[in-house]
């Protein structure tokens, strides 16, 4: 009891802080507007009775969680389910479901805020997607009766050890959950060794593996391909941090000298970084585009940005090759998912880092369908060895979509537990 105290009463201290950062105005970021009380508790009522609620925090959960939702809703129809997010670019991608699902914002972590919540709501269960786990809000819905499951939970070596740290914490969060379903047996194994009772603890896999590239992201791929080029060599770097722009705009000036028509398609991470990356590609002197431009021709364009949100997959549909972000900046990220440029048989560069992927990195790893690069230069060897050999790139984009095909059943596996 005493440990959520003390935590309750740092929270107070940082939440002002907290705020200012989730609440501030950046570009491409969409606005709360008067849906800021939300976060406070003030959730209006949703036309359903005890609705399934799922927490998916920001965007990469959102679409993670996308195809789980999109199955149970073929199997129960008239099932409810209210997803809650933290963030409003998190919002933005649940707002694609349409009316699969109600979106709410979720609470902030003080138990009055949860209540508040839970009085209107009224949830007949709670998933919480891969390991966002909050002590008071794990206490105030466990006490309500209410069963919480961590579905796609993983828990890397370095946040196990702080955990371990921090024992007492940790066993506070875990007398709370219900079930925690592991994308991988290393994730349960470090889950056991934390005390979580072994019977609470499943393997289900990845649910990232059951990708659903639709039609309608397949034609546009296409179309935008044919915008920016058939006939040239396309490679992106996807999901980049600060940086990492500049790294892998110099590996992409070398490879502007052998492939003088080549094309990179840059796509920052974060959206409030979208007009920087604009300003330093083009006082880098290279001839840039932005997918938000109503510019329609891009035969001379050197680097096109990616500056929308939720159209990865149509991006990495149209290069050839993909290096993923988050890999060249140390420890501050750990890497991000291969997958959906795997499931789309592309061959894959990524850097040293990625720990935050680390059993799926080095699936592929194994399996020949990715390419580690230490910096520019070595992103740029790779590069024109898979151009010149157009052979070599077709197979590692095979081996990357057979590693996919083979890892698939985690959604069955995950909706049969939490249902």
């Amino acid at each position: 009891m005493w440990i959520r105290w003390i935590y309750s009463a740092l929270l107070a201290l940082a939440a002002p802080f907290l705020l200012v950062s989730l609440y501030q105005k950046k570009p491409g970021k969409p606005s709360f507007g008067q849906r800021w009380r939300e976060h406070w508790g003030i959730t209006p009522k949703v036309d359903a009775t005890n609705p399934l609620w799922i927490h998916s925090v920001s965007v990469g959960e959102s679409i993670a969680v996308t195809p789980i939702i999109r199955e149970l809703k073929a199997r129960h129809p008239d099932l409810p389910i209210v997803v809650t997010t933290t963030t409003s670019t998190g919002a933005e991608q649940i707002a694609k479901l349409g009316d699969l699902v109600t979106h709410r914002y979720m609470p902030l972590d003080f138990t009055w805020c949860v209540r508040g919540f839970l009085k209107t709501i009224n949830p007949s269960q709670m998933l919480i997607v891969e390991t966002e786990l909050w002590p008071n809000t794990l206490h105030t819905v466990a006490k309500a009766g209410i069963p919480i499951t961590v579905i796609n939970a993983r828990l890397s070596e370095r946040s196990c050890r702080r955990y371990q740290k921090f024992q007492s914490v940790f066993n506070l969060l875990a007398q709370n959950l219900t079930q925690v379903l592991c994308q991988y047996q290393s994730d349960a194994e470090r889950f056991i060794r934390l005390g979580l009772n072994p019977k609470k603890v499943h393997v289900t896999g990845s649910v990232k593996f059951d990708i659903q590239v639709t039609e309608e992201q397949v034609q546009a791929s296409k179309f935008l391909r044919a915008q920016l080029g058939e006939n040239r060599p396309v490679w992106i770097a996807a999901s980049t941090h600060q940086g990492e722009d500049e790294i892998v705009l110099e590996a992409h000036q070398s490879l502007l000298k052998s492939y003088p028509n080549s094309l990179l398609i840059l796509v920052p991470r974060h959206p409030e970084r979208f007009n920087d990356v604009a300003s330093l590609c083009t006082a880098k002197g290279f001839m840039t585009h932005r997918r938000t431009s109503e510019r329609q021709e891009f035969e001379h364009s050197q680097v096109y940005i990616g500056d929308t949100m939720g159209e990865m997959l149509v991006m990495l549909g149209a290069a050839d090759i993909c290096f993923m972000g988050g890999s060249l900046v140390g420890e501050k990220v750990g890497g991000h998912n291969l997958l959906e440029p795997a499931a789309l048989a592309k061959p894959l560069l990524n850097g040293p880092c990625y720990y935050n992927f680390s059993e799926i990195t080095q699936t592929l790893l194994k399996n020949n369908a990715v390419i580690l690069c230490d910096d520019a230069s070595e992103i740029h060897q790779q590069l024109v060895k898979l151009f010149d050999s157009p052979e070599l790139a077709q197979q590692m984009g095979k081996c990357a979509h057979s590693v996919v095909k083979d890892n698939q059943g985690a959604l069955a596996k995950t909706i049969e537990l939490v249902m």
